[in-house]
């Protein structure tokens, strides 16, 4: 008798406790429904900018230091470009362009890359502390500014390529001219890395190593960006995640990229020589005998 009262007790207690758990979700279902149907006050978004700032002052702080380095650097190397006497001989040669656009660019491409695997080094992040909380947005910020850097050195290569193939053409016995058949037997006479009047871009492209290295690191980047956009990368991880170690093969080539030296630069010997603002305007006397101008000598410049 007592295990039959003591059993049905238990039995009643469950059931009870099972109708009620329904009764208080129903009850808070409801609240939440009258809750949303309560107006709301309209976001503050010079409140809520304001509070982003003062929370995250290290990262505007850091974030605005690092896009003025990329400015400084920008605006230094062309104006170090544009002041230095060595180019006075190029610029009479090519026409008025960018002062060396492609070293100061591949100066800024340089430096971005030297900081791209930065926040994805995990136990060095650690180390740093909290600071660094926002790693990956560091690192497609940077990605970024590759991008930028890479379309504009491309860019000014074309140009300048398209300037070399018409001076290498002309006949008129220009500066232009004299300067495109100086000759390319001799180590560090030679400027203009066309040989020939026929030589097309394509060719100069795909021969020389400055051309075949960047073609490559080129296709590699553009790959790693595409194949990391959120909706690949969600969606298909294992692509996202092969594709990007390709940053191996970048590195690599953007390592060689530079050792062809078809940037060239007048010889500080031949600078001392011979003074290039005055040499440039009697570059028909280089040949006399008498002249105290003679040819220039050019050199690659670093990579």
């Amino acid at each position: 008798m007592w295990v039959g009262v003591h059993l049905s007790h238990h039995k009643d207690s469950q059931s009870l406790s099972w109708t009620e758990v329904p009764t208080l979700k129903n009850l808070s279902r409801i609240q939440v429904a009258e809750s949303s149907l309560l107006p709301t006050e309209a976001p503050n978004h010079h409140l809520t900018m304001g509070n982003w700032v003062v929370n995250h002052w290290f990262s505007v702080l850091f974030l605005a230091a690092w896009l003025g380095l990329n400015v400084f650097l920008f605006v230094h190397a062309f104006l170090s470009f544009e002041k230095a006497t060595s180019t006075t001989t190029q610029d009479k040669s090519w026409g008025r362009h960018w002062p060396g656009p492609e070293p100061l660019l591949a100066t800024c491409i340089l430096t971005a890359c030297s900081k791209i695997l930065l926040p994805v080094c995990r136990n060095l992040l650690r180390t740093l502390g909290k600071q660094l909380d926002h790693n990956l947005t560091f690192h497609k910020l940077v990605a970024y500014i590759i991008c930028l850097h890479t379309a504009i050195h491309i860019t000014t290569h074309l140009f300048n390529f398209e300037r070399y193939s018409r001076s290498r053409q002309a006949t008129d016995g220009s500066l232009a001219s004299i300067l495109s058949n100086l000759s390319h037997q001799e180590k560090d006479s030679w400027l203009n890395p066309i040989q020939s009047s026929n030589t097309t871009m394509e060719y100069v492209t795909f021969t020389y190593t400055a051309g075949v290295t960047g073609v490559i690191i080129t296709i590699a980047l553009v790959l790693m960006v595409t194949l990391a956009m959120e909706f690949i990368r969600r969606s298909y991880s294992e692509v996202f995640w092969y594709t990007h170690h390709i940053f191996i093969m970048y590195f690599i080539g953007l390592g060689i990229h530079g050792l062809g030296g078809l940037v060239r630069d007048q010889t500080e010997k031949n600078m001392d020589e011979n003074h290039p603002h005055k040499c440039a305007e009697f570059f028909e006397k280089w040949n006399d005998p008498d002249s105290h101008c003679k040819p220039p000598q050019f050199e690659g410049l670093p990579a």
